[in-house]
């Protein structure tokens, strides 16, 4: 029967373990199982205490822990519950990187995209959250630099960052990817600053309307406008001027003019300036991304534009 001092050879320690004699070399030949003595010939002989050491330095390495923290662990420099909890957080990020391969991949079979289509997707996708949030408010500052927009349009911009999840769809792929070529378009980034310079020049002329006021105002058109397009009410015809009338006259009382061809006219420009469908877009992908009530305004404006182009 074996005891405290009994001694086994390399070759008895792979049998009992069912390690092979080259492992037991390699992790002796690295400290983490030292021998406890060795024969006349110079053969290792190991201790007891080496079944222990190998069951766990075995039980590490399969969880994907190095040899040198594994020597720091029988060295007592660290614990077991320490370094189980560093490589519990890393086979988190691990976990949640193949969850984003897996919805890229996933969103180019749905797509049947090119090469050059998934090599794009990969390398966006894969950016991290920090860089993600960077690439938008890169956009916000380089679209609104030198102007004197009102700080809570930019603070809007800036808190409604897109966060992918860690397990996104290939429909959340799809609009991060879109998202981000989307703010990298100088064309967009030129109509924003067109619509936010329109905005200042029109409060500077007529002050800051109340948000409440606003609010109430986007209210009443998706209340009305929104129950004539689901009636079918062309925006041209007879049926469709009292939902005009009565928001035009809401849309002067707010702005401080009086109704009319020359306001009508007024207003008009200022929705065609403000109505770029990229906008809207934005809006729809970051709810997209965030799993967000889609923004519905954009149906509502081109119902409106097309009636005042009718009157």
């Amino acid at each position: 029967m074996d005891d405290d001092t009994t001694l086994y050879s390399i070759g008895e320690l792979a049998r009992l373990t069912g390690l092979t004699v080259k492992t037991i070399r390699f992790w002796s030949d690295e400290g983490v199982v030292p021998p406890a003595d060795r024969t006349p010939a110079g053969y290792r002989l190991y201790g007891r205490d080496a079944l222990a050491r190998l069951g766990l330095v075995r039980t590490l390495r399969e969880l994907g822990v190095g040899l040198s923290t594994i020597r720091r662990v029988l060295e007592r420099e660290v614990t077991v519950a320490e370094v189980a909890a560093v490589h519990a957080e890393a086979l988190e990020t691990q976990i949640r990187t193949l969850r984003l391969r897996q919805a890229v991949l996933r969103a180019v079979a749905g797509r049947g995209s090119t090469p050059e289509e998934m090599e794009l997707m990969h390398r966006l996708a894969n950016l991290s959250d920090q860089e993600r949030r960077r690439l938008i408010t890169d956009f916000v500052d380089s679209a609104f630099d030198g102007m004197d927009v009102d700080p809570d349009f930019v603070a809007t911009m800036r808190n409604a960052l897109p966060v992918l999840p860690d397990d996104p769809s290939p429909a959340q792929i799809d609009a991060w990817v879109e998202l981000a070529e989307l703010v990298q378009d100088d064309a967009f980034r030129a109509g924003m600053r067109r619509a936010a310079a329109d905005q200042m020049r029109v409060w500077a002329e007529s002050g800051r309307p109340d948000p409440d006021a606003v609010q109430r105002m986007a209210g009443l058109m998706k209340e009305r406008i929104g129950a004539a397009r689901q009636a079918g009410v062309d925006p041209g015809s007879a049926a469709a001027r009292p939902v005009v009338d009565e928001v035009a006259a809401r849309a002067a009382e707010l702005s401080g003019r009086e109704d009319g061809p020359e306001f009508r006219e007024w207003l008009l420009e200022r929705l065609e300036i403000g109505n770029d469908s990229r906008y809207e877009r934005y809006w729809r992908l970051v709810a997209d991304i965030n799993g967000w009530r889609r923004p519905d305004m954009g149906p509502v404006v081109q119902w409106l534009i097309a009636g005042l182009r009718a009157g």
